[in-house]
């Protein structure tokens, strides 16, 4: 992967989190280390940072760009939802502020290797890990039976055209002509009326988004995970994540507001009653942000006798 990334709010993150020069920070997807970067140099030394990435190749590029902080930051390859396991070794206590930014990055996308986008010529693989094994989207897109290609594409594509892209993908595959990111973009672009693509997107951006997510994994434990991260907080400690989905944001909101009952123990103060998104000036420079939504919350002090 090129160092292609371009980190989204990373103003509003950094004023939510409140960076100081004592705290303890942990970016659960670290990536190409852009927001890690400016939570250090908003905070200033000797505040420390814990990078996480399941990617082995943003872990390096992270390496390279957090290179200059050197022992204030730690990075780790690993899943964010195994955040407990992970951390354990390091006997670091609880921190003072925690990123998410979910989805996938800008240098991803822009590795044809990878076989994240539909704008390039590429091998259908989308893991977010090639060395952890699991199925690639030429696996998942070549054993699926139609009618769970379909509820994939519809639920986390969010696709209306689903039943048609599905049987699209069934008949390119016995034709042989489903190989590559390009012969996907292909059927799905076939499966829609041309009249009736949509005006701001590609016709295969929401359906690339669906098999990405299923080859990943990425909704499920979500809310587990995120739950377990703000046990990592200290009083006080906030945590941002950002989402690029609608089911994504939905987990986050439902997440957060359960939290925030007065009965929850260790709860949180939400800090953002609606979404923050980019400001038409960021999505001028990064269209990718466009879709971005941040949502923060504080954790309270836990309940006495709980």
């Amino acid at each position: 992967m090129t160092t292609g990334h371009i980190p989204v709010l990373v103003q509003e993150v950094v004023a939510a989190l409140g960076p100081r020069p004592d705290g303890l920070y942990l970016d659960c997807t670290v990536g190409g280390g852009g927001h890690a970067a400016a939570i250090l140099d908003a905070a200033g030394p000797p505040s420390r940072l814990v990078g996480v990435d399941r990617d082995p190749e943003a872990i390096a590029l992270a390496r390279g760009a957090l290179e200059r902080f050197g022992d204030r930051v730690q990075l780790i390859q690993g899943d964010f939802r195994e955040l407990p396991r992970l951390l354990s070794p390091l006997h670091l206590g609880r921190f003072d502020g925690m990123l998410f930014d979910l989805g996938v990055s800008s240098a991803q996308l822009a590795d044809p290797g990878r076989g994240f986008s539909f704008g390039m010529e590429g091998p259908l693989d989308m893991r977010m890990d090639r060395h952890g094994g699991g199925p690639t989207a030429r696996e998942i897109l070549h054993a699926l039976p139609e009618e769970r290609l379909a509820r994939i594409i519809r639920e986390y594509g969010e696709e209306r055209w689903a039943r048609q892209i599905a049987r699209g993908i069934v008949n390119a595959r016995h034709r042989g002509s489903l190989e590559t990111t390009q012969d996907l973009a292909t059927v799905v672009s076939r499966a829609i009326p041309r009249r009736l693509w949509p005006r701001r997107i590609h016709p295969a951006t929401r359906t690339f988004q669906a098999i990405r997510i299923a080859v990943n994994q990425e909704l499920e434990g979500l809310g587990e995970a995120l739950e377990a991260a703000i046990g990592l907080l200290k009083a006080h400690g906030r945590i941002c994540v950002i989402a690029f989905h609608s089911l994504e944001d939905r987990v986050v909101k439902h997440l957060f507001r359960r939290l925030a009952a007065p009965e929850a123990v260790a709860g949180v103060q939400i800090l953002t009653r609606r979404p923050v998104t980019p400001s038409v000036e960021e999505m001028a420079r990064n269209p990718r942000a466009r879709s971005a939504k941040l949502r923060a919350a504080e954790r309270r002090e836990e309940q006495r006798g709980a």
